[in-house]
């Protein structure tokens, strides 16, 4: 029996069912309190093959370059909300023929949930241009098929709302300073438990050494050194628990890789 994977044509579809079944109009409303996080948006990008090797559907990510903060970390496009600039896309995105009223669900969020549906306008406007920045993505070309629920950064007081879209026909995509290269990971690779690792992290700060273990997915193929963990990895296994019933081993199971912070991880070398 054929599963979503090897049905090309309809997992758009099978992916904005299932988001739609686990995600409610909570989960893009501002964190409640006076001193609430910082909102984040993420575009979660997904598309087809593009070469043999890659078998499947993909992943879409930057590899942040090392004029940003976080160098070499693995990335959905994203950034922090321009209300003005982001407001005025969102009233675009209402519109006839735009990713958001292409979306199967909209009529229904606006109907029954008013302010939540602005927000989700919002949202997905800020990571449409957020990546339009970052590699030059054509918002048009986006077939946008839901949100997921946030993520909490605690280290950096943030929220991350992720808008997850589909990207058919763009093959080529030209990242901007922020980037240093675009990273392609199939599908079916991240649904494969023997990739799965324990990230072994070393931190100085303040003349001290810091070591923790992180769950991480480790790339196949010329990216192979890289890995993906921290808050990109947490939005790619909620998407796989969500939208193929799949959970990466316990963490404790795992082989060790290595990996260290020095003292331009937290602001770049630009």
């Amino acid at each position: 029996m054929k599963g979503p994977l090897d049905q090309m044509q309809r997992l758009p579809e099978h992916i904005a069912r299932r988001l739609n079944g686990a995600v409610g109009p909570e989960d893009v409303l501002p964190e409640p309190g006076k001193n609430p996080p910082v909102p984040s948006v993420v575009l979660f990008l997904l598309g087809p093959p593009w070469a043999r090797a890659e078998r499947g559907p993909c992943l879409i990510l930057n590899k942040r370059s090392a004029q940003v903060r976080q160098p070499g970390d693995l990335c959905c496009p994203g950034g922090g909300i321009s209300p003005r600039l982001d407001g005025g896309l969102a009233r675009l995105l209402r519109l006839p023929g735009s990713p958001l009223a292409r979306w199967p669900h909209w009529r229904r969020w606006q109907r029954r949930w008013p302010d939540p549906s602005g927000r989700l306008a919002l949202h997905l406007a800020t990571a449409l241009r957020e990546a339009a920045e970052e590699m030059r993505l054509n918002p048009l070309g986006v077939r946008f098929l839901g949100p997921m629920r946030p993520q909490r950064l605690v280290m950096f007081r943030r929220v991350i709302y992720p808008m997850v879209g589909w990207v058919g026909g763009q093959r080529r995509f030209l990242p901007n300073w922020e980037v240093e290269r675009i990273v392609r990971i199939p599908l079916g690779q991240l649904l494969e438990a023997r990739r799965y690792a324990r990230y072994r992290f070393r931190m100085e700060a303040g003349g001290r050494r810091h070591v923790q273990d992180f769950p991480c997915f480790r790339l196949a193929g010329p990216d192979g050194r890289d890995v993906l963990w921290g808050a990109t990895y947490r939005i790619a296994v909620q998407f796989l628990e969500t939208v193929f019933d799949f959970s990466p081993p316990l963490m404790e199971t795992l082989p060790v890789v290595y990996g260290s912070m020095d003292s331009h991880y937290m602001t770049g070398r630009g």
